[in-house]
């Protein structure tokens, strides 16, 4: 069984940073990208980041340049640096591992940005 466990949200002020870590455990067959999504309220689920298996990268446009996605492979965990944060930038993080077969996603960590 795959576990995601996320962790690193908080109450930041605008402009501030937070950083969250999101942890795999289990056995993971043919893990192929790991991403971050956020929902924020009454919107739909989008994804924010994400990192593949070789090490390729792609953002949201909304977070370019403001946000980092960074895996440390070994301990199959994936990272996500949050700088020069918005009020926008609020919402539920999930952490999400996607292979050939399935995808797996973490619990969610709330991302509240105060103007």
């Amino acid at each position: 069984q795959v576990q995601l466990v996320e962790s690193g949200g908080g109450l930041v002020q605008a402009g501030g940073s937070l950083r969250l870590s999101c942890a795999a455990s289990g056995i993971i067959f043919s893990r192929n990208h790991m991403s971050w999504y956020r929902q924020a309220p009454g919107k739909q689920r989008e994804l924010v980041a994400r990192i593949t298996s070789g090490g390729s990268t792609n953002y949201a446009d909304s977070v370019k340049g403001r946000f980092t996605i960074s895996i440390d492979n070994a301990k199959v965990t994936v990272y996500l640096q949050m700088n020069t944060l918005k009020p926008e930038d609020t919402g539920v993080y999930y952490c999400n591992l996607g292979t050939f077969i399935t995808d797996y996603w973490g619990q969610g960590t709330q991302v509240t940005v105060s103007s």
